[in-house]
């Protein structure tokens, strides 16, 4: 068997166990950039809401709204795409999400009214429900044992599109109007593309895929309340950590606009230099946790956050940009930890977990946007992070989690 993505070659791997050969680079990279373009497209809608407001005299509430259409349709399908693509699954669904990511993106750059911005939000949101459950699985299958590592260099193509969204919004879109949106459509037939390439390296090694064959970690030991109560315990972490980051991708330029008097492109470059710093964070995260321990990476990052989250509200420009890098690097660490966690605790089940995982993470930046919003309206957007700022309190749930790392050794 040929085993290439994109004319490279590509050792074999085992289904769900831990591989011997080491990572499949070539894949884990298509992987990588694919979530990149993805990300890189979804990134556009909060990136254009300062645009949205003016052209269409949206309030805050109505900009929440649109990221909750976007956040809600982006999770509630994903937990179901992952629990049937474990049983039947669908190497071609990948590019087929990107398509209909695509349809969303040319209806924004064209929609006449609120509605059908939402319309268009709730595309792009389908897109990535469909995009994210078995891109995962491909990272894992072609981790080569290093989970951590495998997920980090997903997320991180993923974050690192997120930041140049609002970059690319700034000196493409903001300067060129609502309807230069449609020129990254061109993104969006890229990323068909390459998701061509990983559908059928992917059906290619469909045999190995199905194996439920798992890798013994320590999660076998516990028992069906345990693991519920990790699971639990994760998503409450995973609340904490995006309900704070739905208050810096949806609103920091808002922030440095109101508070510090800037323009709308010298906003999002602050953005981008923030969710820079988060592509940072995701990469490190990772291999960390695969030599030290994912959970000595949970306590770090969400508690370790903290101190940081506190002295944002009462900075200067110069110093809310540093803490953002900061917050940016320790908070983002935390999310390939707690996913490769979970997967470990419910083992041959990664589809459904990083769909569950992925969605909530999605539903909970939706819900936290459109909660802000609503807050931002009746108070201000200065008291907006004030309140965010403890979030990261919750870091404290991290005690109750098992040592199945420890036990595994």
């Amino acid at each position: 068997m040929d085993d290439r993505v994109g004319g490279a070659s590509v050792a074999g791997i085992g289904g769900g166990a831990m591989a011997r050969s080491g990572p499949i680079m070539t894949v884990l990279g298509a992987a990588a950039l694919s979530h990149g373009i993805n990300d890189l497209l979804q990134s556009l809608i909060p990136a254009v809401y300062p645009l949205l407001k003016q052209e269409f005299a949206l309030s805050f509430g109505q900009i929440g709204l649109i990221t909750l259409v976007f956040q809600l349709t982006a999770s509630l399908l994903q937990p179901f795409v992952g629990l049937y693509t474990d049983h039947r699954p669908l190497p071609y669904s990948l590019p087929m999400g990107m398509t209909v990511t695509l349809s969303g993106l040319v209806l924004l750059a064209f929609a006449p009214n609120f509605g059908m911005i939402l319309i268009a939000a709730a595309l792009v949101g389908v897109g990535s429900s469909i995009f994210h459950p078995e891109a995962s699985r491909v990272a894992r299958l072609a981790s080569g044992g290093r989970f951590g590592f495998a997920q980090s260099l997903f997320q991180v193509g993923g974050n690192g599109g997120t930041a140049f969204g609002p970059l690319l919004a700034a000196f493409i879109i903001v300067p060129n109007g609502q309807s230069s949106i449609a020129w990254f459509a061109l993104v969006a037939l890229a990323g068909i593309l390459v998701l061509t390439g990983i559908g059928r390296w992917y059906s290619a090694h469909l045999g190995r895929a199905r194996k439920k064959v798992v890798a013994a970690t320590g999660a076998s030991q516990l028992s069906s309340r345990q693991v519920l109560m990790a699971v639990t315990v994760l998503m409450l972490l995973v609340f904490s950590k995006y309900i704070y980051l739905s208050s810096l991708t949806s609103y920091y330029p808002f922030y440095l606009m109101t508070k510090f008097g800037i323009g709308k492109q010298e906003a999002l470059v602050h953005l981008f230099i923030f969710l820079g710093a988060v592509a940072v964070g995701t990469i490190v995260g990772g291999p960390i946790g695969d030599r030290f321990g994912r959970k000595l990476v949970i306590w770090g990052s969400i508690l370790g956050v903290l101190p940081f989250t506190l002295l944002l509200p009462h900075a200067d420009l110069f110093w809310t940009t540093v803490l953002s890098v900061i917050i940016g690097v320790i908070l983002a660490s935390a999310f390939s930890a707690i996913l490769v966690f979970a997967q470990d605790l419910v083992p041959g089940k990664v589809g459904m977990i990083s769909g569950l995982f992925f969605g909530f993470a999605f539903g909970m930046a939706g819900l936290g946007a459109a909660v802000l919003g609503i807050v931002a309206d009746h108070t201000s957007i200065t008291f907006v992070y004030q309140i965010c700022a403890y979030m990261p309190v919750l870091g404290l749930l991290t005690y109750f989690l098992p040592n199945i790392e420890k036990r595994a050794g």
